[in-house]
């Protein structure tokens, strides 16, 4: 067989593999040795071929005719796809349009819909997935430190002398840095677990601070107090590298242990404990994922924590830093190509660069910032008259599924690109089969800002397309000049107008990763920011306080399975992942089981003002009482029927983590 060197697809980690091939056809999978899999992966990662050799693929381009679709040529897509925005343009202004783009496209065909968007339809309503995970990441750490993304590597967290762990469930959701941290841990590390579950990573760590949902700032400020109170802040770090602090102090004075407590539901004497382990360490890190940031304070949340690792000087050192955990495997390639509303590739600004972009490209582009994702949604059918959606499947995925359902349904024009058919799919007006990871060359982005190369390892399926492929015939078609005859040719275009991206090309990539910014050729790459000083000048303090939490309802929190990614279209295609966790479940506390009649398998109502869904119980210890927790990924149990229409008021992220609800039985 030929062995195949590649990256995995699912989550941010960025786990190298080789894909084992016979006759057009994926055999098997093995893990890499180059860091960070390090020759381990997780269930999903062994078991890639198992969706990329499926049946049900996408293999040729779709139209609806009536209430069913036919199958139709490239040529006959595009043309119509480019008539129709055409048309909505006459009609209703460029401002009538929207691109969505994938966080499982690589960075070159992000660049081009993004390029697309701007140059050929003309507006800058362009975002992607990362509206949904990490921008409050983006917005936080890009306005307190100067650039919204992880600090330092993943393999860094091997010299942390203590690990705080927020909003994450590591072991299942980022095995690879589970995997690090463990071997820290072995090492001499102390960890410590903040989370309103009872994870398997809470389960070994040195202290698990079980949370109430939702008061994580609360708890952040009052360790932070501690902190400044015992006297271990770093005053030189604080003095020669940050602003602000002052005017934080009294503030954070007002958030004692004990009035942690009582808002947490954590005992002080804990809280105490773990700003004294953190507090008290040369080098401390704090890792983080959507536990975090999806709440409708989601930026505040992030903020706290930068609040916390400012004072103690854990920035820009091996061991120390922030760690944001990106849930697909390139989210950070797709904001580092400038598919948001108000920025250009690598965080270029459109209000200060878009001469720069218009002299690149040889057109005049639009000037107003555009909509978020959410915003966009919100507006379709109305402003939003036609929209591309790039691999992703908001039907089941955006947050109050059934208003998103309507939105999509009313546009003029919906064209999806995808791999297989999804929920999103059945509403398009056009769909566009692509290549999977495995069938096309590029690059993708890490969680910890290492770019690396996908390698073709089969042909795509009948007639699908690399997207790059598909979105630079459409800019010919609207007259922007491309001459793309690989994917490396667009990278270079990419390294030509992105300074962080400047020494980046697929000729040294195959040598290995490269962790931006690297500007020139002969630079190495940054693993580590901030070693020198921050991108603009002073990092910046700012004071967060804890919202109310008021709700008597249950809690219910939303996340993932180990065994599933997303909205379930690659591995519930998966017969051993799908035979794992077949259907959804609501993990509900014994107590509160008892309670209401409830066993393990009872059939359950769960109700909020959003909808109303069914799923079975599952009783469990690792939960709080009054609170619930369910993985989104089963269409028949959407949970996003559930979650409500709150966004956060800096970043525009909806508040997709939890959701109060009503619980009653089936039967009752």
């Amino acid at each position: 067989m030929d062995a195949i060197e590649t990256t995995c697809v699912y989550c941010g980690c960025g786990c190298g593999l080789y894909l084992h091939v016979e006759n057009n056809k994926i055999i098997a999978v093995t893990p890499s040795l180059k860091p960070p899999a390090r020759g381990r992966l997780c269930a999903k990662g062994w078991l890639l071929h198992g969706f990329a050799n499926h049946p049900d693929r996408l293999r040729e381009p779709l139209m609806r005719r009536g209430d069913r679709h036919v199958q139709t040529s490239w040529s006959e897509a595009l043309s119509f796809i480019a008539r129709s925005f055409d048309e909505i343009k006459r009609d209703s202004g460029p401002d009538a349009l929207a691109v969505l783009t994938s966080a499982k496209a690589t960075n070159e065909e992000n660049y081009l819909l993004m390029k697309l968007c701007r140059a050929a339809l003309g507006t800058n309503n362009i975002d992607n997935v990362a509206r949904l995970c990490h921008a409050p990441t983006l917005f936080a750490l890009g306005s307190s430190l100067g650039s919204g993304s992880m600090t330092n590597p993943i393999a860094s967290l091997l010299h942390s002398d203590v690990i705080m762990i927020i909003g994450s469930n590591t072991t299942e959701q980022h095995p690879a840095v589970a995997l690090h941290i463990m071997e820290a841990r072995r090492n001499g590390a102390r960890i410590v677990a903040v989370d309103p579950r009872r994870t398997k990573m809470a389960k070994i760590a040195d202290l698990h601070l079980q949370l109430r949902p939702g008061t994580d700032i609360a708890l952040l400020n009052a360790i932070l107090s501690i902190v400044i109170r015992e006297g271990m802040i770093d005053e030189e770090f604080i003095r020669s590298r940050t602003e602000g602090f002052v005017d934080i102090l009294d503030h954070i004075a007002e958030y004692t242990p004990e009035v942690a407590e009582r808002i947490c539901g954590v005992p002080a004497g804990l809280i105490h404990d773990a700003a004294v382990m953190y507090g008290g360490a040369e080098a401390a890190a704090i890792v983080y994922a959507m536990g975090i940031t999806q709440h409708a304070h989601g930026t505040d949340n992030v903020q706290a924590i930068v609040n916390l690792a400012l004072a103690t000087g854990n920035l820009g050192r091996d061991g120390s830093g922030i760690y944001p955990l990106r849930g697909h495997q390139n989210v950070q390639g797709a904001c580092d190509m400038g598919a948001l509303p108000d920025y250009y590739t690598g965080y270029q600004k459109i209000s200060e660069f878009r001469e720069k972009f218009e002299g690149a490209w040889d057109v005049e582009l639009p000037a107003s910032q555009g909509m978020t994702a959410v915003e966009i949604m919100s507006s379709a059918g109305s402003e939003i008259r036609g929209m591309y959606i790039s691999g992703e499947n908001p039907a089941l995925s955006y947050p109050d599924s059934s208003r998103i359902r309507k939105s999509l349904e009313s546009l003029d024009l919906l064209v999806v690109s995808e791999i297989f058919p999804t929920e999103t799919t059945r509403m398009a007006d056009v769909v566009l089969p692509i290549a999977s990871f495995a069938e096309k060359y590029g690059t993708v982005t890490s969680t910890e800002r290492k770019v690396q190369l996908i390698r073709k390892a089969i042909d795509p399926p009948g007639n699908a397309l690399p997207e790059w492929v598909v979105a630079a015939r459409l800019l010919e078609i609207f007259g922007i000049s491309s001459g793309y005859d690989t994917s490396a040719d667009v990278m270079r275009e990419i390294a030509a107008l992105t300074p962080s991206y400047g020494g980046i090309s697929h000729e040294r990539l195959e040598r290995g990763g490269i962790h931006w910014p690297c500007p020139t050729q002969e630079h190495h790459g940054t693993p580590v920011l901030y070693r020198d000083g921050f991108p603009r000048g002073r990092a910046v303090f700012r004071h967060v306080d804890q919202r109310g939490m008021e709700d008597e309802r249950f809690t219910l929190i939303i996340g993932r399975s180990q065994y599933h990614f997303h909205t379930g279209s690659m591995t519930r295609r998966v017969c051993i992942l799908e035979r794992e966790v077949p259907e959804a479940f609501v993990d509900m506390n014994p107590r509160d089981a008892a309670a209401l009649g409830i066993r393990n398998g009872t059939g359950l109502i769960l109700e909020s003002e959003s909808g109303t869904i069914r799923a079975r119980a599952r009783l469990s210890d690792d939960v709080r009482e009054g609170m619930l927790f369910m993985p989104f990924h089963f269409r028949e149990s959407p949970a996003n029927m559930l979650t409500e229409w709150q966004l956060d008021r800096f970043s525009k992220i909806p508040a997709l983590k939890m959701v109060s609800v009503s619980i009653r039985r089936e039967d009752a």
